[in-house]
């Protein structure tokens, strides 16, 4: 009853019509992000940071949320008619929802997505609400040294997990623990690595290093790689209205989706590309005419669509209750946490409820609102499609170029904005992967945090980590991550030797 109770307050907040209009305005702009290809998410709420800088957390946070859900609804649209996924998690829609549309039921391709997506977002916010606060719970057996473990664990899975090289992982990691290592020491007032610029002494902002990794590098790379690639849009035709034989092949896909999903967005890592890929093969493997997966099966369209939205109510329970994100959208919104100086983590209930729950409730609304806007609107979503790349990917440069004098009023975020950036175009084009340095930013401060209070209390003892149960097991499990890959390829290298 407590955590009904709390929703019901939650709901109070976020039906307000100031935090309504920033509700309308969340969906509304992730849905226009999600249909441009290249602009994920990610990018968007990297982008808005400086500029939502001094205005109400539970508002930003509400329109966050938003276009999180959003560009969840809208990627399927550029995947399914462009055969370009607007987002990494709309890629195995691609696959056959292109198909669909290039035989004219493009029209059911995205209407299997958009419902798939309410459904899915629904149960898995409906998810979210009771798993919160039970991990809240959990959490309060915490101590620093199981705090610091839980940590090394989403450090280790976050650069194993994303990416096709675990090497390159680390490599991306490592360079957001270097970043996290610049200015004053807490602890001790020392400068590290600030090089004598004294607008380091205060460390580099993670806003800073977000916007240049996921707005400037990723838009570099994007206009890189699409700059030769014809844009042969699929026309709609049609009726939006699904058959009766495409509601039956869809709602079993929609409800396997959503039971993949939410609970691999749980994970440390787990992130919407895996579980969308695991519906697919679910759903070949389930399917009575395996044969159609490819050339337009609307199961592939519908499972996972499901999955995405569902994983992405599954990673705001870990960020909301531990504090840690489990994919790269994750990440930037633990960064907007951190830039109005909030910490996500057990106590986040406690000090702001209203935030948390109006948080929460507003999913509920922004869902109803994203079927609204996808189903009869659809048509004005694919005419942004026609939007000059160009024009488009400067105006993302300029609008980041901007944003990043006016969080400190310097010249120096400037520059650094576009040194990490163009790393971070270097790191696309050699298939390094951007979200673990982000994650590692963030999170390597905070587990040198914990590493330290834990040795202070057991005055110097290393082996407290080992001695805590909760500890150990969390930091057995990392190893284990880290390991067993490399067992499993010399296994299948000596079968495939004999």
């Amino acid at each position: 009853m407590d955590t009904l109770s709390a929703l019901l307050n939650g709901f109070a907040v976020a039906l307000t019509p100031l935090n309504l209009l920033w509700s309308l305005l969340g969906v509304t702009l992730g849905t226009a992000i999600g249909v441009l290809p290249g602009i994920g998410p990610a990018l968007t709420i990297a982008l808005l940071l400086p500029v939502t800088y001094g205005s109400d957390p539970t508002a930003a946070f509400i329109m966050f949320a938003g276009i999180y859900y959003g560009a969840m609804y809208g990627g399927s649209t550029a995947s399914i008619l462009l055969n370009t996924p607007g987002e990494s998690a709309s890629i195995v829609t691609a696959i056959d929802g292109n198909q669909m549309a290039r035989k004219g039921r493009g029209a059911q391709a995205l209407a299997t997505a958009a419902i798939g997506s309410f459904l899915a977002g629904t149960a898995g916010t409906l998810a979210l609400t009771f798993a919160a606060p039970l991990m809240v719970r959990l959490a309060l057996l915490f101590g620093p040294a199981e705090y610091f473990a839980l940590m090394v664990l989403a450090l280790t899975t976050v650069t194993a997990l994303l990416g096709h090289s675990v090497s390159r992982g680390v490599f991306s990691l490592m360079l957001g623990l270097a970043l996290g290592l610049v200015g004053i020491d807490l602890q001790t007032g020392q400068m590290r690595f600030t090089f004598g610029v004294r607008e380091l002494l205060d460390g580099i902002d993670v806003v800073i290093v977000a916007v240049g990794l996921f707005a400037v590098g990723e838009t570099l790379w994007t206009a890189a790689r699409l700059r030769h690639e014809p844009e042969e849009i699929s026309a709609l035709k049609g009726s939006m209205w699904m058959s009766r034989e495409d509601w039956a092949r869809s709602w079993k896909p929609w409800l396997r989706g959503t039971l993949i999903g939410f609970p691999i967005g749980v994970l440390p890592a787990g992130g919407s590309e895996i579980p969308t890929f695991l519906s697919y093969l679910t759903e070949k493997r389930l399917a009575r005419n395996p044969e159609e997966f490819g050339h337009g099966a609307i199961e592939a369209v519908a499972g996972p669509e499901a999955a995405n939205n569902a994983s992405a109510a599954g990673t705001l329970a870990p960020l909301l209750a531990l504090g840690l994100p489990t994919s790269a959208t994750a990440a930037i919104i633990l960064a907007a946490f951190q830039q109005y100086g909030i910490q996500p983590g057990p106590a986040l209930f406690d000090s702001q409820p209203e935030l948390v729950w109006g948080l929460i409730a507003s999913l509920y609304i922004g869902n109803v609102m994203l079927l609204v806007l996808n189903l009869p609107l659809a048509g004005v979503w694919v005419r942004l499609l026609a939007i000059p790349r160009p024009w488009l990917y400067g105006g993302i440069l300029v609008f980041a170029t901007m944003g990043a004098y006016t969080l400190n009023n310097n010249l120096v975020d400037v520059a650094m904005l576009w040194i990490i950036g163009l790393v971070g175009f270097g790191m696309r084009a050699l298939d390094v992967p951007v979200a673990p340095a982000i994650v590692g930013l963030i999170l390597g401060p905070l587990a040198e945090q914990q590493f330290r209070r834990a040795l202070a209390i057991s005055q110097g003892d290393a082996t407290v980590f080992l001695t805590h149960p909760i500890a150990l097991g969390l930091l057995l499990i990392a190893v284990l991550l880290v390991v067993l890959p490399h067992v499993l390829r010399r296994r299948a290298s000596r079968h495939q030797a004999v």
